[in-house]
């Protein structure tokens, strides 16, 4: 079986991975050189919400999530990242560990009174955002919200039942997980 046709475990970690999955994680960026800095590892490794597992027990990908409170917003948002690793590019990994996130991150904000309303992210990769030229995805669903301050295009999910909070002025942090985040500028 080729690597397009991988097949991946998907293991959450969300809001605190154990320590032997954060372990691999930090060798998984280290040897893809995603991440060398070992204190840059060691805090984003805190942000992990899940990664991606191959049938060899390798890690292929990892998302994050931190939050931020972005001005053009004025809401708590998680900030989400991904990192797949050079080999698993070409496969369905990306999209997955999003679908991944959003359910896990969905249901801690519903059960921990919504410290954020949603999922903000900044399309890095040009092959994805080339694919993803509609002003909204479904499933997951994201709307096209402008171009960041990078000039990366927005994309933004908001959580099923969530309302817009009142008078935001810092950014929750996520027990377990990394502190809050900065505010966006």
């Amino acid at each position: 079986m080729g690597q397009g046709a991988a097949t991946f475990d998907l293991v959450t970690a969300w809001p605190a991975i154990n320590a032997d999955d954060a372990a691999a994680v930090r060798e998984f960026w280290r040897a893809e050189g995603a991440i060398l800095d070992g204190q840059v590892a060691a805090e984003r490794v805190r942000q992990v919400v899940a990664f991606a597992r191959t049938a060899q027990g390798q890690v292929a990908g990892v998302c994050t999530a931190i939050p931020v409170l972005h001005p053009r917003f004025g809401q708590p948002m998680y900030y989400w990242r991904t990192f797949v690793g050079a080999a698993w590019r070409r496969t369905p990994l990306v999209m997955s560990l999003l679908k991944r996130s959003c359910q896990v991150l969905a249901d801690h904000a519903a059960g921990n009174e919504y410290p954020c309303i949603g999922i903000l992210l900044e399309l890095e990769n040009e092959r994805f955002a080339e694919r993803g030229r509609k002003a909204v995805w479904f499933n997951p669903r994201f709307v096209y919200a402008g171009l960041s301050e990078r000039g990366l295009e927005v994309r933004v999910h908001y959580f099923p039942g969530v309302r817009l909070k009142t008078r935001v002025e810092s950014v929750p942090a996520t027990p377990g997980a990394a502190p809050a985040g900065p505010v966006l500028r």
